[in-house]
Formats: C-alpha cells, structure tokens, sequence
C-alpha cells in the first residue's frame, strides 16, 4: 500500500489534488460552524448554484479564466443574499431559495441553448459532482487556491473574536460597539471565496455537505466553539485526505467519496456523543 501511495504522489496531479482538497477542507470547516450557528446553513447550497450559473456564462461568452467571472459574481450574490435575508417581507430561507433556484435555472438553460462543447450532459455532471475536475488543476489554479486559502484563514484568525461574538448574539456584539453589518457581509464573502474554491473538489450540489458535515460532527462531542472549529477543521481535512486517496486508487468520483468520509465521521462522533452522554 505504501508503495502504491509513492507511485501516485509521483505525479504532479495527485499532488495539486492533495494540496488543494486539504486547503479547501480547511478553509470550508472554519465557517461551516458560524453558518451552523447562524442557522444559515443553506447558503452553500445557494451560492454554489449561483457559481454554476456563473461558469455557464463564463463559457458562453468565451472567458477563458472562468474565476475572474465566477468569483465577483459569487460574492454579490452573497451580498444579495444576506441583505435580502435580513428585509421583513423575504425571510432568510427564501431569499435563498429563490436566488439558488434561478441561478441553477439559467445557468443550465445557457449550456443548452450555447452549447461549448458536444456533451453538454457531462459537463453539467462534472460541474455538479466535481467527478474529475480537482484532477485536471493546473499549476496556476493550484497558486490562486493557496493564495486565496491563506487570506481566509488569515481573515478568519485575526477577526475570531468579532465573528464569534456576531455568532452568538448580535444585539450585545452591537451594544459593544462591534460592527455587526459589516462582520455579516465578511463572513458572506469569505464564504462566497470557499464555495468557489470547493466547486473544483465536490461539485455544486455537495459543497453545502463539505461545509456542513464537519462542524456538525464536532458539535456532537464538544461544546465549545474554539474546540468545535478546531475539531471541526482537522476532521475535515483528515476526511478530505482519505476521500481523495480512496477516490484515486478505486477511480471513484472525488466528491461524493469525501462528502461520504463526512457521512461516516457524522456517524461515529454521534454514536460517540450519545455514548458520552453529550447529545
């Protein structure tokens, strides 16, 4: 098995591969928490749609770099979604649900009607399952996800206590003069960035799953938030590693074998916090 493992790390691909599901792990279980705790937890799912909608436009009129379209546009939906979330009259579920829906809609309508390519049907199960995109990353791809992986880290570092106080209540983060709106519109943009990035290791339709997963496994055992997002980011990265290992060596697709390594450690910390008695 050893030997098996240096033969596929030999190549260039298995390493772009192994650096940025694990960076992407990372990166995806650090919000994964506040948008569990801000019951906001659909928004991965909202703003993945909306990033297959825009790579659809990006292939229709010709961008050659799909991320310089894809990206700025993620990031006002985000925008969109939040501010849309918090009006009277569209509640936040529906706000993404309408968002998420239209964007799948037209991006999907794009392919077909300006079709790029003569399997227009294994495109889209490409965009959405991410069957073998993170395999075929080029070298400045992998570049852009290292940089963009340590501003959001780095972001989410120095911004922890502010995050965790907007997570929690934010009435009193506002009463202590912490700027509320302006911590919201962070964490939606950083979130945006994740779920671009993640688009290239699970998919559209399993990003949600990649973000999810990890902090609810933690909250299961540990109660904290520090520790939850520190367990949380270790079993993330620690499932997308076994994930993409399994997936190279059993030609399975890479993203529904990672989000079933999260399925599977869902499983075992709620077994293991029923047996501590803690949920």
């Amino acid at each position: 098995m050893i030997e098996q493992f240096r033969m596929y790390f030999a190549y260039p691909f298995v390493q772009y591969a192994m650096i940025v599901g694990v960076l992407i792990a990372l990166c995806s279980s650090l919000l994964g928490v506040t948008l569990v705790l801000k019951r906001f937890s659909f928004i991965g799912d909202g703003l993945s749609h909306v990033a297959f909608g825009a790579m659809a436009i990006a292939a229709v009129v010709g961008v050659t770099d799909d991320m310089l379209l894809v990206l700025p546009i993620t990031m006002i939906c985000a925008v969109l979604l939040l501010w849309t979330g918090q009006n009277t009259k569209i509640k936040g579920d529906a706000a993404v649900a309408m968002i998420s829906v239209g964007a799948l809609a037209i991006g999907y309508l794009l392919m077909n009607l300006f079709p790029t390519s003569s399997n227009i049907s294994g495109d889209v199960c490409s965009t959405l399952f991410g069957s073998t995109s993170i395999l075929t990353l080029k070298f400045s791809e992998v570049v852009l996800c290292v940089i963009l992986s340590i501003v959001v880290v780095t972001v989410f570092v120095f911004c922890y206590h502010r995050i965790f106080a907007v997570t929690f209540d934010e009435n009193f983060a506002r009463a202590v003069g912490t700027k509320v709106n302006r911590f919201n519109l962070l964490i939606a943009i950083l979130i945006a960035v994740i779920i671009v990035l993640a688009m290239n290791l699970v998919g559209s339709l399993l990003v949600s799953a990649l973000i999810i997963f990890p902090a609810l496994s933690a909250m299961r055992v540990l109660k904290s938030f520090l520790s939850v997002t520190i367990c949380s980011a270790v079993l993330s990265v620690c499932c997308a590693t076994v994930g993409i290992l399994l997936s190279i060596i059993y030609g399975t697709p890479v993203g529904s074998t990672i989000v079933a390594m999260d399925i599977t450690a869902f499983i075992i910390f709620t077994i293991i916090g029923k047996i501590g008695g803690r949920s």
